[in-house]
């Protein structure tokens, strides 16, 4: 029995979860090296790329019920790495809404026009925490990331999934406890 992948299949609101082959990762990698978001902002997904780093990587395509991530999985960051704006979940939203020092963009994110910009900003996709697996059930460096959407189509494709604009996907990568 495989336990990393029997804990993520159970949980809520998981559609479908699998390991991702080299193939794969290799043609996601070249892909995420491509990605910028509107006016030409790099974006820099960290999360993915320590992913390729680890053991194992797991893709869940989940749907609406699937809980929120624990962590924002977007920032916007300067050149010197100050954090201007962030991802806001509804769970911590009274942290900033009182503050005159934020500027909400959308119900989901916040700048911080505080910040000086330097005119190098990036998306950056941090790795984001994935408690469900941890060394109690034999994983080590566990982080979770999300991959860019042309890279999510990619990897449905090559899986000879539908697209269903309903679902999304997460990767969760990890190592081998007792593994160097």
């Amino acid at each position: 029995m495989d336990l990393p992948l029997s804990i993520v299949r159970g949980l809520r609101g998981v559609v479908r979860a699998f390991y991702l082959d080299d193939e794969i990762l290799e043609r996601m990698a070249e892909e995420e090296s491509k990605v910028h978001a509107a006016g030409s902002i790099s974006v820099d997904n960290v999360g993915f790329s320590t992913a390729l780093t680890r053991d194992h990587v797991i893709a869940i395509t989940k749907d609406p019920r699937f809980r929120p991530p624990p962590e924002p999985t977007v920032e916007l960051v300067s050149d010197d790495g100050e954090v201007l704006g962030t991802e806001v979940f509804p769970f911590d939203a009274k942290k900033y809404m009182d503050r005159d020092d934020v500027v909400w963009l959308s119900d989901g994110f916040v700048m911080f026009p505080k910040v000086k910009a330097t005119g190098n900003e990036k998306f950056v996709m941090p790795c984001v925490s994935f408690p469900e697996l941890n060394e109690t059930n034999g994983c080590k460096d566990v982080i979770s990331c999300s991959p860019a959407p042309t890279c999510d189509l990619m990897m449905r494709t090559h899986y000879g999934m539908k697209d269903n604009a309903k679902l999304a996907s997460v990767l969760v990568a990890f190592n081998d406890i007792g593994k160097d």
